[in-house]
């Protein structure tokens, strides 16, 4: 049984949701919102309270929006001459000599402001509840609830307790520009008023606006410019969204809206009903219970984590990070922040990064059952296709589609990139951000025709792309980028980068699988003809499978292992020698800046190689260097350094891989246990042979009931070896297993 209160009444199961006795101070405590379009971050203070409004459309222009591929097709065959002839720095001239441009960078909207006369202080408390996505603060005298709707796209908090309230919208954030050209309205309503604030761009004729509607239940309403006083009322509700565009935004139109969602005066509780069905039903999915202390999931987050209670603390953040994952995930999927921060000077442009970040984030999406989140990669990579294709035609001459590195969810073309970080080089994107498609078409047993055509584009490239062959006939991948690493002794644009080789062979074969016909076998003809891995001297697989190459260890990046997770090239079952390089790979590679990407994406690895006290090491890493805020939002660095989703959407995904793998021929049961992972119970986890799955585990033993979608025999491993496991569609198969 479980529980979905967040309090010390939570004991008979996992806790749902997080609290604080305190407000927020930061806006990176601030607990969270979001239906994957609309997000706020809720401060929570019941005498000044602040919820910023963030929106996946929000990027500012800074020239990304006309900025082009570099052309360099023409070039190209020039320098895989000179690199295929040993001049290692060549590709360093394959650029138009640009300078680093950045993409659009992630935004927050604006603040709505609460204001009113102080009232107690006693018995605060603020909290988050996963099951419905509300954020919760409350005093003896007034209580606030807000939620962001998945079924009418619309942010809703009702105040309780008002007496005398100030609503204002202020778009006065850190880092705002100073010629943002901001304007403000108010009227009265028949509801009670309307608020709206413009902010256009500096020098564009790009836009965005928000519109709230303050819906009040008695009192009285007065315009006090930018906003509105309401005094007396028994509740007020507040319905706000935010629209990006160019012109002028129809805010009547915008208002006749969001009235229509009040028509025959529905409640906030009737919202929130409209909106469960959607978000209850993606969260509840899966849940994870290592039968932690009841005193200990009773505790606030931030003392949860200062307290470093493993099983209490790893439960709430492996729920905190589906809850927060699904929250970001819809008409994108997360970008480094999510769908969250309250700061204009975003890191690294809160941008979607490529080359390891969003694949992280995302990693969980189909064994834990977020078709949501799936569903998001989809749409924007169906989105930004076509840019994909000119990205391939500008930089290579090729047909088909590469993806870049760097996108703002506006464009997928490739302008991010420089002489330290040539990212307009890198082919195997597409291949990585497919792979959740392809897992989640395996764990359905139905192929996604999106998926279909996106895997031919990049099959198309390949065929153009690879025509230089190495001495023993091999295909070469030239030039070749290793993210965002670079040879000991060679410039960063190489030969034959171990994740480029298994990139392009799981491309075409998977294409190929998608195909059947003559360009299947042609397809499946050009991957047998690339090259194997190389195992360097010190016995680690290569991260370039070039003679003559060296590695460079102590990087946050682990591109090389690309084949181990999350392909299934490299495993300890089918090829043993490569899993023991790759180990010895793993064991070299060092932590760098001590970025949390880099330890979460080793554990994954680890897992996947069976080396559970690596998964332990790199989760103590993280659970150590004060990674989480308040929030159970990560940071990129310790000491909340930088505020990143990446740890906090990534650690389901290392949980559920050190306790279950699957391909469509195989389960695996307990790979990779962490040591605070002695006890528990996941549920409702899907593999990808189309099975759900639920595992209870003990030091004594295991038991795993599968439930079949479809008939089939798979191998299963476990701890005492390998045997082959028939099943029936429809009918539960029971594993148990002994010490493990």
């Amino acid at each position: 049984m479980t529980t979905t209160g967040t309090g010390p009444d939570a004991t008979t199961g996992p806790v749902h949701g997080t609290w604080e006795p305190a407000p927020a101070a930061r806006w990176e405590d601030a607990f969270l919102s979001g239906n994957g379009h609309h997000g706020v971050l809720v401060f929570g203070d019941p005498n000044d309270d602040r919820v910023i409004v963030t929106h996946h459309t929000l990027v500012r222009p800074n020239g990304g929006e006309h900025a082009r591929p570099p052309h360099l097709a023409a070039e190209l065959a020039g320098v895989q001459d000179r690199l295929l002839a040993g001049e290692s720095g060549a590709a360093e001239s394959l650029t138009d000599g640009r300078p680093l441009q950045w993409v659009q960078p992630f935004h927050p909207a604006f603040q709505i402001r609460l204001r009113r006369p102080h009232g107690r202080p006693d018995g605060y408390r603020r909290s988050v509840d996963f099951t419905t996505g509300e954020v919760t603060a409350t005093t003896p005298d007034r209580t606030s609830r807000v939620f962001v709707s998945r079924a009418d796209d619309v942010i809703v908090q009702q105040i309780t307790g008002t007496a005398d309230l100030g609503i204002a919208l202020d778009h006065q954030l850190p880092g705002a520009p100073s010629g943002l050209g901001v304007g403000h309205g108010a009227l009265r309503t028949p509801e009670g008023a309307l608020l709206s604030l413009r902010a256009r761009y500096p020098g564009s004729d790009r836009a965005y606006t928000g519109v709230t509607l303050v819906a009040v239940t008695g009192g009285t309403t007065e315009l006090v410019p930018p906003g509105v006083r309401v005094t007396g009322a028994e509740s007020v509700l507040l319905l706000t969204r935010v629209r990006r565009h160019t012109g002028e935004l129809d805010v009547t139109a915008e208002a006749r809206r969001l009235g229509d969602l009040l028509a025959g005066r529905p409640s906030y509780d009737a919202l929130l009903a409209r909106h469960l069905g959607p978000h209850r039903a993606a969260y509840a999915r899966v849940t994870l219970d290592l039968a932690a202390d009841p005193a200990e999931r009773a505790l606030p987050g931030s003392q949860l984590l200062e307290k470093r209670a493993e099983a209490a603390l790893l439960e709430r953040l492996f729920a905190a990070g589906r809850y927060h994952l699904l929250s970001a995930s819809g008409l994108n999927p997360p970008r480094l922040t999510g769908l969250w921060t309250g700061d204009w000077d975003t890191a690294w442009s809160g941008a979607f990064t490529n080359d390891a970040n969003v694949n992280l984030q995302t990693a969980s999406a189909a064994a834990a059952a977020l078709p949501e989140v799936t569903e998001a990669c989809a749409v924007l990579i169906e989105r930004q296709l076509g840019d994909w294709r000119e990205n391939a035609r500008a930089v290579f001459g090729a047909r088909g589609a590469v993806a870049p590195a760097h996108s703002d969810g506006e464009s997928g073309l490739a302008y991010h990139f420089s002489r330290e970080y040539p990212l307009h080089l890198w082919t195997a994107g597409a291949d990585w951000l497919l792979k959740p498609l392809v897992d989640h078409d395996e764990t359905r047993g139905e192929r996604d025709p999106r998926t279909a055509a996106a895997l031919a584009e990049v099959a198309r490239f390949y065929e153009d792309f690879l025509t230089r062959t190495d001495a023993d006939g091999h295909l070469v991948i030239v030039p070749s980028y290793s993210p965002e690493n670079r040879p000991a002794n060679a410039s960063w644009g190489a030969v034959n980068a171990a994740m480029d080789l298994s990139a392009a062979r799981h491309a075409l074969r998977t294409a190929a699988d998608y195909h059947p016909g003559p360009d299947a076998d042609r397809w499946r003809a050009l991957a047998d003809r690339l090259p194997p891995h190389r195992t360097n001297a010190d016995g680690a697989l290569a991260e370039w499978a070039w003679p003559g190459l060296d590695d460079t260890y102590d990087h946050r990046h682990l591109s090389h292992l690309y084949g181990v997770w999350p392909l299934d090239e490299i495993t300890p079952y089918d090829t043993p020698e490569l899993a023991a390089a790759a180990h010895r790979a793993l064991e070299l590679r060092g932590a760098e800046n001590d970025s949390a990407h880099g330890h979460l994406h080793h554990a994954l690895v680890a897992a996947r190689l069976r080396d559970g006290a690596r998964v332990t090491a790199a989760l103590d890493r993280v659970l150590d260097g004060d990674f989480f805020h308040a929030s159970l939002m990560s940071a990129h660095y310790p000491d909340r350094d930088v505020y990143n989703a990446d740890a906090a959407h990534a650690l389901p995904a290392v949980l559920i891989e050190a306790l279950v793998q699957s391909t469509p021929d195989r389960l695996v049961l307990l790979p990779a246990p962490p040591a605070a992972l002695r006890t528990g119970r996941l549920h409702g986890i899907r593999t990808r042979f189309g099975a759900g799955l639920d595992l209870s585990w003990t030091p004594d033993g295991a038991r795993a009931v599968l439930t079949p979608h479809r008939s089939l025999r798979i191998d299963l491993w476990t701890s005492s070896g390998r045997r082959p496991l028939d099943l029936v569609a429809g009918e539960d198969h029971v594993l148990t297993l002994g010490t493990w």
